[in-house]
């Protein structure tokens, strides 16, 4: 069940309804805010591409969450430019989920639902992604996070909360489904059911021919096919790296600058102390010092937590300073004041009122100036290298954006300059399969094809040690190739095609022999060609799940044809025919008992879950209205498109 859920809300509820998903973050927020604000009256407006309710969905929503839909797209076929998206209905889909995830949202406002600090705070804890090393919620992790998506903890919180609510709506009718007991001995019946019958290939090579087409016919096929020719954007990539051997001893610190570091951060070298604690996090005060209270009386935290419906975490070696941090300086003032075994007062934070046992205190003795001398000088001597190579590394933006050129810049920086061949989005190299981009280059190559030609850029490889200067010199768009450079490619498709043709004739005349009484068998024999065998097919359902859908076309064919019919079916990318003969059918037979009877109620129960919900989806649409603006849509499809 929440796999449907998953696919159906793969972007901005995706992430609050899995809670998981943080992958997705970047498509949760590219359609951003789909507010209320602004005025539309009605679809006329250019800026706003659909109204559903009162809640308006922007061109730029469309936009960003689109690109944001075939990054991930991406993700599993690296090489999918935009126009195949749009031709294959990704920027419909993004709209369509764009309408859908405002009508929930908007019919939640208009009937009062909502959800409260608390359990946005539960979700957020039980996001895998927000933990620290220690397997435990950390909240500058969650923080650093969302910042690096761009976003607040506002923005992310209210976002979480409007997918809670669509889960609100959602799930209870999802997991309502359930089938009637003769619905279910039927189909589970089915799962019991025998099939036998034939299977002829005719495949479209046994009739191509052999000869050339005119060139008429070849300009005429490579013309109707031309999308099968179409050759992916192509990048070469000029790039230089420097690093560290470029700054000479400017990295080397002097005998001042240590000890100056030493008298800065005296604190750090004093005695310390560092506790290890067992926590839980609770919503009220009062639940806090209800579990204090119950385990002074001899009982444990872990018990008292658990008989409250809460877990406790274990935390630490940690100091008060990060506790403070992680938590807030009235958590860590409680916990730091309490004695080893000890429950410390209830303290609140941002997340709850966190109950916390002492479970052990470590301190450090404090180490003098020529104790951590050399310590101090490896310490400085990363940095300095670092905010060098940084500072040069900003100088070096600073020269692209002067107008300085790629070449001028490797000259001035001592690096050699090199340059790949046409390489593909997905990192490999156009035209040979099992040759890659050098490595250097992998953590920029997103980036070298969504920039501009000849504008080069700088990118950070090994952090504080290598920098990476680089550019697209040519790119190369996506377009059908030329038929002169690929006249034998289309030369072989066309006799392919001439093929097909062919083997669907042929496929007809076996019909019509079949259907005078013939055996599949005899009426293959009467071909000229020469063909493989026909496969006897002896096969039930539950064979068939078991296959869990890697079966070819023809036996899906088979099981969805009547008894004593044959039929023909074409086999992908013109490869050529099938016929498929079916001589018997073996009805099944079923209990109560049988686990298949109790697999077919849950997954007819799962299928009516999920139209139940789809009918749901519609009738919000309904109810709350949907108009869109057609023109502004097309719009957009141009502009990603590269039309306008």
């Amino acid at each position: 069940m929440l796999l449907f859920f998953r696919n159906f809300f793969n972007s901005k509820f995706g992430v609050p309804i899995t809670l998981a998903f943080l992958a997705l973050i970047a498509i949760a927020f590219a359609s951003s805010d789909l507010a209320n604000s602004g005025t539309f009256g009605g679809v006329a407006g250019g800026d706003r591409v659909a109204v559903v309710g009162d809640r308006k969905i922007d061109s730029a929503d469309l936009i960003s969450s689109a690109n944001a839909a075939l990054d991930q797209a991406r993700q599993s076929n690296p090489n999918l430019s935009m126009n195949a998206f749009i031709e294959q209905g990704g920027l419909d889909d993004v709209l369509d989920q764009m309408i859908d995830r405002a009508a929930i949202a908007e019919y939640a406002r208009l009937h009062g639902l909502r959800a409260g600090e608390n359990l946005v705070n539960s979700e957020i804890m039980a996001i895998p992604q927000f933990r620290g090393a220690n397997g435990e919620f950390d909240t500058n992790t969650f923080r650093q996070l969302i910042a690096a998506q761009g976003l607040s903890e506002a923005t992310f919180r209210a976002d979480l909360a409007q997918g809670l609510l669509a889960q609100q709506l959602l799930v209870p009718v999802a997991i309502g489904g359930k089938a009637p007991e003769k619905v279910v001995t039927h189909y589970a019946a089915l799962l019991k059911e025998r099939r036998r019958g034939a299977i002829a290939v005719l495949p479209a090579r046994a009739f191509a021919p052999t000869g050339d087409p005119s060139q008429s016919a070849l300009e005429a096929h490579y013309t109707e096919s031309r999308a099968d020719f179409i050759r992916p954007e192509r990048r070469v990539i000029r790039y230089a790296v420097f690093g560290a051997d470029t700054l000479g001893k400017q990295a080397e610190p002097t005998a001042a600058e240590i000890r100056a570091r030493y008298d800065e951060n005296r604190a750090q070298y004093a005695a310390s102390e560092n506790r290890r604690l067992t926590q839980l996090i609770v919503p009220t005060q009062d639940a806090a010092n209800a579990i204090r209270q119950r385990v002074s009386t001899g009982g444990s935290l872990e018990t008292a937590a658990r008989e409250a419906g809460f877990d406790t975490a274990a935390l630490g070696p940690i100091s008060r300073e990060d506790l403070a941090a992680r938590s807030s300086p009235e958590v860590a003032r409680a916990v730091f004041a309490a004695n080893r075994g000890e429950i410390a007062a209830p303290a609140r934070s941002g997340l709850g009122w966190h109950v916390v046992r002492v479970d052990e205190i470590d301190t450090t003795a404090a180490r003098s100036f020529e104790q951590v001398r050399s310590e101090i000088a490896d310490a400085l001597r990363v940095e300095k290298r670092q905010n060098a190579l940084a500072d040069l590394a900003a100088n070096v933006e600073e020269q692209f954006a002067d107008g300085v050129s790629l070449s001028d810049v490797a000259k001035d920086l001592g690096a050699e300059l090199q340059t790949t061949r046409p390489l593909l989005a997905s990192g490999g190299v156009y035209g040979t399969p099992n040759e890659t981009a050098p490595q250097v280059l992998a953590p920029a190559m997103e980036t070298a094809f969504q920039m501009s030609e000849g504008q080069p850029q700088v990118a950070e490889i090994e952090r504080g040690q290598t920098f990476l200067i680089f550019e697209a010199s040519q790119i190369i768009p996506s377009a059908a190739a030329p038929l002169a450079e690929i006249r034998d490619d289309v030369v072989a498709s066309w006799r392919q095609a001439q093929g097909a043709k062919a083997a669907r004739a042929a496929a007809d005349r076996i019909l019509q022999r079949v259907k005078d009484g013939a055996t599949l068998t005899a009426a293959i024999g009467e071909e000229e060609q020469d063909l493989p065998g026909v496969e006897q097919i002896d096969l039930t359902r539950e064979q068939l799940a078991a296959m869990q859908g890697r079966f070819p076309p023809p036996i899906a064919l088979l099981f969805s044809m009547a008894e004593g019919t044959t039929k023909k079916l074409e086999a992908p990318d013109s490869n050529g025919w099938f016929v498929v003969d079916l001589d018997d059918i073996e009805t099944g037979e079923v209990s109560r008992e049988d686990p298949v009877f109790a697999q077919a109620s849950a997954d007819l129960g799962g299928a009516m879950g999920r139209e139940y919900a789809d009918q749901l989806r519609l009738a919000l649409r309904k109810e709350l209205g949907v108009e869109r603006n057609e023109t502004a849509i097309a719009a957009i499809r141009k502009q990603l498109l590269g039309q306008n």
